[in-house]
């Protein structure tokens, strides 16, 4: 997953307490390298499968696969960090009864798959073998967590890194802002994370603006009392490098409008959401 070579890293604290601290110290420390707009390919290999092993027993354990998997949004890319942990950690029975039941999620049809993630206890007594077999595998999962020490292999693992380092935390500040330095593309990736925490109606304004062609350069206000077609509406005003617009937005579509000429700049249909397209 990277060609590059960076230590696990642990606090000094979180080093030499119990097996769950140290396991609960390395998410903490993955965790502090995200958010300072770190990606897979600048984090220790290991350091990340051990994370991801932790969020998977952690998902399980609280309901089951189906859990794991309506939590992970990219599964082919976790399950492989997941496969290579375990493997690594010696966690063989967990190993082999994670592909067991992926294997089986993956060969579940549609409706069985709703069934089993929807877990809809009003149709227990129809469910099919596929939902069974899952639900079996699930309660196997919960017997060998008391049985294989998952957590206590992890942290075994973490302890043994070659090149592990140990940090203070201000040591540890240092070293990811070390890191950090060396990213090329950082005012991009701050770009981003400020756009994933932007509300929707900025993004849907960005949306037109790129469609249009435009430059978005400020979003001046929101207006709620705006008249348009005989209605009272909210409108949102903003402007571009190429003059002042507003923007209109129902439950179909949005669109940027030039507000001296009424022209339509751009538009943007929403998808239907999946209960109004069975309707």
């Amino acid at each position: 997953m990277t060609t590059h070579q960076f230590p696990v890293v642990l606090t000094a604290q979180g080093a030499t307490t119990d097996n769950e601290d140290v396991v609960g110290d390395n998410v903490t420390v993955v965790n502090a390298m995200y958010l300072a707009l770190l990606n897979a390919e600048e984090i220790a290999p290991n350091a990340l499968r051990s994370y991801f092993v932790d969020f998977y027993l952690t998902q399980a354990l609280d309901g089951g696969f189906a859990q794991y998997v309506f939590m992970t949004p990219d599964r082919e890319e976790l399950d492989g960090y997941i496969r290579e942990g375990l493997e690594g950690m010696g966690a063989r029975e967990h190993l082999e009864l994670f592909n067991r039941t992926a294997a089986l999620y993956d060969l579940l049809s549609e409706r069985d798959t709703e069934a089993y993630l929807e877990d809809d206890a009003d149709e227990a007594a129809d469910r099919s073998e596929g939902v069974a077999a899952m639900e079996a595998v699930d309660n196997e999962f919960e017997e060998l967590f008391e049985t294989e020490d998952v957590t206590g292999l992890n942290a075994q693992w973490l302890r043994g890194q070659e090149g592990l380092l140990v940090l203070e935390p201000e040591e540890l500040a240092a070293h990811i802002a070390e890191r950090v330095a060396t990213v090329t593309n950082l005012a991009e990736r701050r770009a981003e994370a400020e756009l994933e925490d932007a509300p929707e109606f900025e993004l849907i304004i960005r949306e037109l603006c790129d469609m249009a062609g435009h430059r978005l350069e400020k979003i001046t206000m929101g207006d709620p009392n705006h008249e348009h077609n005989g209605e009272t509406v909210l409108a949102w005003h903003f402007k571009t490098n190429k003059g002042e617009f507003i923007m209109l937005d129902d439950d179909l579509e949005a669109v940027m409008i030039d507000p001296a000429t009424q022209e339509v700049v751009a538009t943007v249909e929403f998808e239907l959401e999946e209960e109004l397209a069975e309707a």
